[in-house]
């Protein structure tokens, strides 16, 4: 039962209808991979086709004044688009951090996110060092942390009022996240199974509104902290529950929430559990498509939901044609007459990793048997090298491939896939035994591979 999928819960995108005003974005962004860059925000996507030379002009409507990102295949920056804005953004995609700057209407806000940023990311470090530190020392940082922040905010000439206002409540709920996730981040990092912090470690502020609408759209400290509220709610005493059963406690606590947008964040996340493989998918399509207001999103999620529907066992599985890390191209059609278990995975992902040595043991014990085992990595190409580097390295056996356009290719798009690792079973005749199998961790995995008749 995959009960995990809200831990590291992302908020997605929300629907508003709210007054619409249009705003201005240009500026050259040179070196980008693909000649393109993406706005994003609350029910938002914009796609911007770059001039040669990387140069851009755009005046759009936005529907609210908050929190944005513009993002590049490699990199990505925290916007603030508000009313008038009138935003010149320059920066080479190859060095981006160094080299990004802003000017014209909104660039004060930009700037001061853009120093923001690069405060906290100096600060905070490796993940594993700053979360490992013994509670005092850490409390001791995160208040020398917002003090730095506030400096920054209070030597600020701000021209937006609404910003200014709103940025304060932002710091206040960063240094929040922050007491918050300390818990299960240092029980995480330095290794400490059920670490609970002392009395004197700072509480978490109980009176903070979980359900504002303001908040959500202007603060992704926020959004961060109203899902891990969630997360904490919906998996409390969840160890014996059926995945019916759970995603009937989610759907519930989702109902509470007044703020349609919020709402339909957590709907969106919701979504990603309907996926091929998931008994429970027809049942949470049909509840998201009653609750959600979301447009755009109830349409993406119906040509989904119509996509998996056609991946039940015994139909034929999408085919594949990918670089074989020991030379040449390997296609599904090259591996009939055995079964193939495919891991979907890339080298960043933690948990995929985590399952190699699992992965190793179950290849090591079915070796000479009539199964091929099939690694498919979605790394994009400026990661190739450290793909190649990590199979020499880790000695990865099987069948490894590197897929022509990570998350874009097609085999990936076919299965709906969207979360990794993912693993599949497939049978001799290349047909679907399963779309969501047991990872190698899993001791159901040798349980179906008897059932089928691997041997």
């Amino acid at each position: 039962m995959k009960k995990a999928f809200y831990l590291l819960m992302l908020i997605t995108l929300a629907s508003f209808n709210l007054p619409v005003e249009t705003i201005t974005i240009s500026g050259k962004i040179s070196n980008t991979e693909e000649k393109k860059i993406k706005i994003k925000g609350e029910s938002f996507n914009k796609e911007i086709t770059l001039k040669p030379d990387g140069s851009f002009s755009e005046t759009f409507p936005i529907s609210y004044n908050g929190a944005y990102t513009l993002s590049t295949k490699n990199n990505r920056v925290a916007l603030y688009l508000g009313k008038g804005t009138k935003l010149n953004i320059a920066a080479d995609d190859s060095n981006f951090n160094t080299t990004l700057t802003f000017t014209g209407k909104g660039s004060i806000e930009n700037q001061y996110l853009s120093k923001k940023s690069q405060l906290v990311n100096n600060t905070l470090g490796n993940p594993q060092v700053f979360y490992s530190q013994d509670e005092a020392t850490y409390a001791n940082k995160n208040k020398e942390l917002k003090n730095a922040v506030l400096e920054l905010y209070n030597t600020t000439p701000f021209a937006d009022a609404d910003f200014k206002k709103s940025e304060l409540r932002n710091i206040n709920f960063f240094e929040q996240l922050l007491i918050f996730n300390y818990p299960a981040y240092h029980a995480h990092y330095a290794k400490k199974e059920n670490f609970k912090p002392s009395e004197s470690f700072p509480k978490f502020d109980a009176t903070i509104d979980l359900d504002n609408e303001n908040d959500f759209m202007f603060s992704n400290s926020y959004k961060q902290l109203i899902a891990g509220k969630f997360n904490q709610k919906v998996s409390e005493n969840s160890s014996n529950l059926t995945e019916k059963e759970l995603s009937d406690r989610i759907l519930s606590e989702i109902k509470k929430i007044k703020s349609p947008n919020i709402k339909n964040s957590f709907l969106q996340n919701l979504g990603y559990q309907i996926r091929a493989g998931n008994a429970e998918s027809e049942f949470l399509y049909k509840e998201i498509m009653v609750l959600s207001t979301d447009t755009n999103f109830k349409k993406e999620l119906t040509d989904k939901f119509n996509k998996i529907k056609m991946l039940t066992p015994g139909k034929p599985s999408p085919k594949f044609n990918y670089e074989n890390y020991k030379g040449g191209q390997t296609s599904l059609d090259n591996l009939k007459g055995k079964f193939v278990y495919i891991d979907v995975w890339a080298t960043w992902c933690g948990p995929c990793r985590q399952e190699i040595p699992h992965l190793q043991k179950v290849e090591e014990q079915y070796h000479g048997k009539n199964i091929e085992f099939v690694s498919i990595s979605i790394d994009a190409k400026k990661d190739y090298d450290k793909w190649k580097k990590l199979v020499d390295e880790k000695k990865l056996g099987g069948i490894q491939l590197f897929a022509d356009n990570d998350w874009n290719s097609q085999f990936i798009k076919e299965f709906g896939i969207e979360s990794i690792p993912r693993f599949i079973l497939l049978d001799p005749n290349g047909n679907i035994v399963t779309a969501d199998a047991p990872r190698p961790s899993d001791a159901q995995l040798i349980e179906l591979f008897t059932k089928q008749g691997v041997k």
